[in-house]
């Protein structure tokens, strides 16, 4: 129930309900959490709020700073789980219409 003056807290739709699957900036966060064993992968961060999503990652950034954010430095099963994750992430994405060069602007 909203109480008056008090605003709604934003929260997090979920990875599941989020554009293209998860295709933006806080569905990044979540897969990194899952790539990492942060969170199951049956996770989606549905309710989270930004305090929350804020702390995840931070973790997530930590985690990759020890790998130089370089995919090839990861070990062999967290790259594994970040190629099989990803390649699904955008399997899905590009299922429900996402196109990803019409994210990118042309430069005029």
């Amino acid at each position: 129930m909203k109480m008056p003056g008090h605003p709604q807290k934003r929260t997090y739709v979920g990875i599941d309900k989020d554009d293209f699957g998860g295709m933006t900036p806080t569905g990044a966060i979540v897969k990194d959490a899952w790539i990492f064993g942060l969170l199951p992968e049956t996770e989606t961060c549905a309710g989270w709020d930004a305090g929350r999503m804020q702390m995840l990652y931070d973790k997530t950034s930590e985690l990759w700073a020890q790998h130089h954010y370089r995919v090839e430095a990861l070990p062999e099963d967290i790259r594994a789980r970040h190629e099989r994750i990803h390649r699904e992430a955008m399997e899905r994405a590009r299922a429900l219409g996402w196109e990803p060069d019409s994210m990118i602007e042309e430069e005029s």
